[in-house]
């Protein structure tokens, strides 16, 4: 190896090392959810590239935000991210403004003042979004539980993040085309299909699939 290689290595490590010793606390947990984007959603999803470019918030809405008697119920555990969620039914799919919370151990999906569901990471069996730009989510849970949790959120690069770090199971998270099937409860199953439309909607067509309809992809 030629001393211009040599160097030109031991500058570049050098400048390596000068940037990472400058960068925040804040800025490297930026980074390192920003890692775990891309090995989930890197070349399977729209809207990838252009989220690249949005810091990640730490949470939407802070704890104080909160309904004290939700707080009362969660205490003990460490709130980590908030943000607003729209639940679908699973019978019937009709939309429901809800709050996604994600503590330090589980999931809860909060109406106000009451937890509708709370998922334990430890249960959790998988997370399920697809590749077109619409935001929903899929948090699939053990058959004992009430059913899947079909979620609509505005931040689902950065949600679908903090949700699978927290619960540490990044490889549970799948993006899919077409279609998904989902668990609605007692052995039932539903479909929920993808589809591509001049405006974004989400409705349960004629056959009782939920359907749900992004926009093009602007080329």
């Amino acid at each position: 190896m030629q001393t211009s290689e040599i160097l030109q290595k031991l500058c570049v490590r050098n400048l390596v090392r000068k940037y990472c010793r400058g960068l925040t606390a804040e800025r490297k947990v930026q980074l390192q959810q920003k890692v775990v984007t891309s090995a989930v959603f890197s070349g399977k999803k729209e809207g990838y590239l252009e989220s690249l470019s949005q810091p990640f918030l730490e949470t939407r809405l802070r704890e104080n935000d909160l309904n004290p008697k939700v707080l009362q119920l969660i205490r003990g555990e460490n709130i980590k991210y908030v943000t607003p969620v729209v639940k679908y039914d699973r019978n019937g799919f009709k939309a429901r403004e809800r709050l996604l919370v994600l503590t330090q151990s589980s999931a809860y999906v909060v109406e106000m003042a009451k937890i509708k569901q709370k998922i334990e990471y430890s249960t959790l069996k998988g997370i399920s979004t697809s590749n077109l730009s619409d935001g929903i989510v899929v948090i699939h849970v053990p058959e004992d539980k009430k059913g899947d949790v079909i979620l609509q959120c505005e931040h689902v690069f950065e949600t679908v993040t903090k949700l699978c770090i927290l619960a540490n199971k990044q490889s549970v998270v799948k993006v899919v085309k077409g279609s998904l099937r989902f668990r609605v409860g007692s052995g039932k199953e539903g479909t929920m299909v993808f589809t591509v439309g001049p405006e974004p909607q989400v409705f349960k067509d004629k056959t009782g699939q939920l359907t749900v309809v992004s926009t093009p992809k602007r080329s």
